[in-house]
């Protein structure tokens, strides 16, 4: 017999950014399992369901009760925020997994930052694009680092993860000083914080003038390729398609 584990993207939280299997699923769950803060979010319509949360460094424990939970045949679902596999946990349970042969995992999407934050902005990542996080706890400095130049280099627009937090709050800044080496200050980025959720709130500015400002962790950040244009106050990183010029457009030339 399987025993089945949904591993939901819960997008940013609110219901209307969910989708209807993501709903579905946790309405049918006995026990929901996450980080603190995101079972929070899930607000009063799930109020009824078992919860169970670690902290942060804690993400083994918490799969590992899910796949214990499981087997004692309750039904249960993992959250995430954004999506479960875009930084999220449905890695860990999958290496996990191997000892827990008769778990099934069942990955459920959600929408991820780089979404959601782009409606926001505009079309900032209607091209070629690349996520990085700056979270250096799992992964070395040296490592992003390297990534931000290459990003750079091969002229990706880019969408920064984790740019700051309580302990990094100098990492925004050194990513940009990283790629000013390879881009032009007047580089069209922009930033939203608290993406769908209450009090959001977004900007559009230059790589100069990024540098310069301060973000927290709940903020996503943008950084245009060398096609992106500032339109109408919206980001926007052309796909490439040929535009005819009017005949109005035509007389003026």
């Amino acid at each position: 017999m399987k025993h089945i584990i949904n591993v939901i993207g819960m997008g940013p939280g609110d219901e209307k950014l969910m989708t209807k299997e993501a709903l579905d699923a946790l309405d049918n769950s006995e026990l929901i399992v996450g980080y603190g803060v995101y079972l929070k979010l899930l607000g009063e319509r799930f109020k009824d369901k078992e919860f169970y949360q670690t902290p942060m460094k804690q993400e083994e424990k918490r799969c590992r009760y899910c796949f214990e939970k499981a087997l004692e045949g309750k039904k249960v679902s993992l959250i995430c925020s954004g999506d479960a596999g875009i930084y999220g946990m449905a890695s860990l349970m999958y290496e996990l997994g191997r000892e827990y042969p008769s778990c099934e995992i069942n990955i459920i999407p959600g929408i991820t930052a780089a979404s959601s934050g782009a409606s926001v902005l505009g079309a900032p990542i209607n091209h070629d694009f690349c996520v990085i996080s700056l979270s250096d706890l799992l992964t070395p400095w040296e490592k992003i680092e390297s990534r931000l130049r290459l990003a750079a280099e091969a002229d990706f627009a880019m969408v920064i993860y984790n740019p700051s937090s309580h302990k990094r709050v100098d990492y925004l800044k050194r990513a940009c000083d990283i790629l000013l080496e390879v881009i032009e200050p007047n580089r069209p980025c922009g930033y939203v914080e608290n993406i769908g959720r209450e009090g959001t709130d977004s900007k559009v500015c230059t790589l100069g003038e990024l540098r310069d400002n301060n973000v927290n962790m709940f903020t996503t950040v943008f950084i245009g390729n060398s096609t992106t244009e500032i339109i109408g106050g919206k980001l926007v990183t052309k796909r490439g398609y040929p535009i005819e010029v009017s005949k109005e457009e035509q007389k003026t030339i």
